[in-house]
């Protein structure tokens, strides 16, 4: 049996997209910097796809080929890609960093750094038990 029209543009429709896109359009080539670092694009790939067909009857039946049972078809298809940079990976000696591609907001900026925040305050709390510590312990004298 052959293959209902709606079918072929749909196969048709998706070969184009998968052409469009691939894991390049995502995680974009590593570039490598004179200073050795190593700089990877990021983007999010947004994709919507719609089809859609009917076979219609003719107002006048005699004007259908006795031969043909089929209707006559009547479709399309529709397809939108989207492709925001996110920003780049850079990597190098002193660890991984994300540079934004759109300015952050204080409230990602604050969340960005928690980290090393956290690593900050940790030390503090550590420096000043190990002070108490020494103020605690009396030296024991020698006679």
């Amino acid at each position: 049996m052959d293959r209902h029209p709606i079918e072929n543009i749909m196969t048709t429709t998706m070969e184009n997209i998968r052409d469009m896109v691939d894991v390049n359009t995502v995680i974009g080539s590593a570039i490598v910097t004179q200073d050795g670092s190593t700089v990877i694009p990021v983007s999010r790939v947004s994709f919507g796809f719609v089809a859609g067909g009917g076979e219609y009857r003719l107002s006048d039946q005699k004007a259908m080929n006795a031969e043909s049972e089929r209707m006559p078809f009547a479709g399309g298809t529709g397809a939108g890609v989207t492709v925001q940079p996110l920003g780049f990976l850079v990597s190098n000696e002193s660890g991984v960093r994300l540079l934004p591609a759109q300015p952050y907001a204080p409230a990602d900026r604050i969340i960005e750094l928690a980290p090393q925040l956290m690593c900050e305050l940790k030390k503090f709390l550590q420096a000043k038990n190990e002070a108490r510590r020494s103020r605690a312990t009396p030296p024991i004298p020698v006679d």
